[in-house]
Parts: C-alpha cells; structure tokens; sequence
C-alpha cells in the first residue's frame, strides 16, 4: 500500500509538536520516533484548533 499524503503542513505539525513538547524527539528521530500518544495528541489538537476556526467564522 503507497504512502498516503499528509493533510497538516510540515510547519502546522512543527508548531503542534513544539507545544506539545516533543519536537525534539522529531528534529532527532524523524516524525517516526514519536510515540503513538503523542501523535495521537497531536491529531487531536489539530481537530480543535479545526474546530476552533470553523466556530468563529
């Protein structure tokens, strides 16, 4: 099965990775070194910051 395109932007991942403190483990290991909670973590924070920005328009 092919690789499936990423639908965040690389800088939208950073950004949630740094605030969510483990962006470190990605500039070392790569986005595969990241625990499966904390991509998990990252997801849902992309669909609230989604949420969020569907809600004040």
């Amino acid at each position: 099965m092919g690789r499936r395109r990423s639908i965040m932007s690389d800088q939208l991942k950073e950004e949630i990775a740094t605030e969510l403190g483990f962006y470190d483990t990605v500039k070392r290991e790569g986005w595969g070194g990241i625990k499966s909670r904390d991509a998990g973590n990252m997801v849902k924070r992309a669909i609230e910051m989604a949420e969020r920005q569907l809600t004040n328009k």
